[in-house]
C-alpha cells in the first residue's frame, strides 16, 4: 500500500501531463521547482503543486475568466480552492490526490488553456 500511495503523484501527474500536452503548441517547463504547461510561447495555463511548502494537496492550479473561481469553491470547497500568490488574479486551485474527477479537471485545464491563449491559438482548437 504504501509503495501505491508514493507512485499516486506520478500517475497524476502522467495523467496532467497528458490532458496539458493534448492542446496546441502547449509545452511543459519546470518553473518555482514544479512543471508548468505553457500556451505556446505565451503564458502559463496549469501549474502543478505537488505539496509546495507544505500545500495540504497534491493540486494543479489554473487561471479562470472572473467569477469561476468563486463559484467552483462555492460548489464544492472540498475539491477547490483559492491557491496563494495567484489566488487574487482568479486562479483556481484544483485538488488531485483525492481521486478527481478527469472529465472535470480536463475541461477546467482547456478552459484555462482558453482563457491565455492568443487568437491563433484558439483558432487551432476550434475556438471562436
Amino acid at each position: 500500500m504504501a509503495a501505491r500511495r508514493a507512485d499516486a503523484p506520478g500517475k497524476v501527474l502522467e495523467r496532467l501531463r497528458a490532458i496539458c500536452l493534448a492542446l496546441p503548441e502547449a509545452n511543459e517547463r519546470v518553473s518555482h521547482g514544479e512543471p508548468n504547461w505553457f500556451a505556446g510561447k505565451g503564458k502559463v495555463f496549469a501549474s502543478l503543486d505537488d505539496h509546495h511548502h507544505g500545500a495540504a494537496h497534491l493540486s494543479v492550479w489554473l487561471p479562470q475568466p472572473p467569477g469561476v473561481q468563486e463559484l467552483l469553491i462555492e460548489a464544492d470547497p472540498e475539491r477547490f480552492f483559492r491557491p496563494p500568490y495567484v489566488g487574487p488574479r482568479g486562479w483556481v486551485g484544483v485538488v488531485l490526490d483525492t481521486a478527481p474527477d478527469w472529465g472535470m479537471v480536463a475541461t477546467l485545464v482547456r478552459d484555462a488553456y482558453v482563457h491565455v491563449a492568443t487568437q491563433k491559438l484558439r483558432r487551432l482548437l476550434g475556438e471562436a
